[in-house]
């Protein structure tokens, strides 16, 4: 079980879960919600790092937003901020998948002092992983119209929780090399729902204009690119630019991997972990 805490900052109370030993390092995700079990992306870290693992606004306990754009990668920058400053850090090293390394890119990007190392997977520095037809949310991708399915028990009113969990597990098999080994996988009771209110804000506000490409080439802080060969939902193509634009990074390859490498491929994993708790 990890440790919860309430931060308070001058931007707002936040609510974190600490867990390892070591350098410190920020976990979290765009539009996931945490808890005292954890999160399986997290987990691999806490061997090797102090984790701290963040719960934005709008989930978990931490503070509401009165504005809408308090939601972007920008404003959470400025939050993560206040919260290494509370913590009493120089600097802290960040982890993020997903939208989660879309998040990490933007605020090593725009906070590179306060970022030691930065490793991101499965990310796009682009909106244009959603026009790609290897993507689930390409419209000419076969899963597409599945994966609306999937989408649509989220946002209905009448869904029951059984529901929305079984929807939030087909979501994930469609992004698995080997879906036949979720029980495998996720077996290990772990945290990170989906937060309707700021997917909808990264869906429907930020994604339509969202290109960091310029801004992450700028970037001097000691970087880790990762992603799986067959990632279903930001393309391997995307990770790959990521590393070119990059100037100081490193590019893993999970060649049995869909879009969690830290899961299906765990033991490569791992020994990624231990070389970037060694990056300078």
């Amino acid at each position: 079980m990890w440790e919860q805490k309430l931060i308070q900052t001058n931007r707002g109370i936040f609510e974190i879960f600490e867990a390892g030993n070591g350098e410190p390092l920020c976990v979290t995700h765009l539009y996931s919600e945490f808890n005292e079990r954890g999160y399986h992306f997290a987990d691999r870290f806490v061997e090797d790092f102090k984790v701290y693992l963040v719960n934005l606004k709008e989930t978990g306990n931490s503070t509401e937003v009165t504005h809408e754009d308090e939601l972007s990668m920008s404003e959470t920058s400025k939050d993560l901020e206040a919260i290494r400053q509370v913590l009493g850090y120089e600097h802290w090293n960040f982890a993020g998948h997903s939208t989660g390394g879309m998040l990490g890119l933007h605020y090593a990007a725009h906070h590179p002092k306060s970022v030691k190392r930065l490793v991101v997977g499965g990310a796009s520095a682009t909106n244009e992983y959603m026009d790609h037809q290897d993507s689930i949310y390409c419209d000419k991708n076969p899963e597409n119209d599945r994966l609306k399915e999937i989408v649509s028990v989220f946002y209905s009113e009448e869904a029951t929780k059984e529901e929305r969990r079984q929807a939030g597990k087909a979501w994930t098999e469609m992004s698995l090399y080997d879906p036949e080994r979720y029980d495998e996988y996720f077996g290990k009771p772990s945290s990170g729902k989906v937060v309707k209110k700021r997917l909808d804000y990264y869906s429907k506000t930020e994604l339509p204009e969202y290109d960091i490409r310029e801004s992450i080439s700028e970037i001097t802080t000691p970087t880790i690119i990762f992603c799986g060969r067959h990632d279903a939902q930001c393309p391997f193509v995307f990770s790959e630019e990521i590393f070119h634009l990059v100037p100081n990074s490193t590019f893993y390859i999970f060649e049995n991997s869909n879009h969690s490498p830290h899961v299906e491929e765990q033991k490569k994993f791992n020994d990624m972990v231990k070389d970037f708790s060694c990056l300078v």
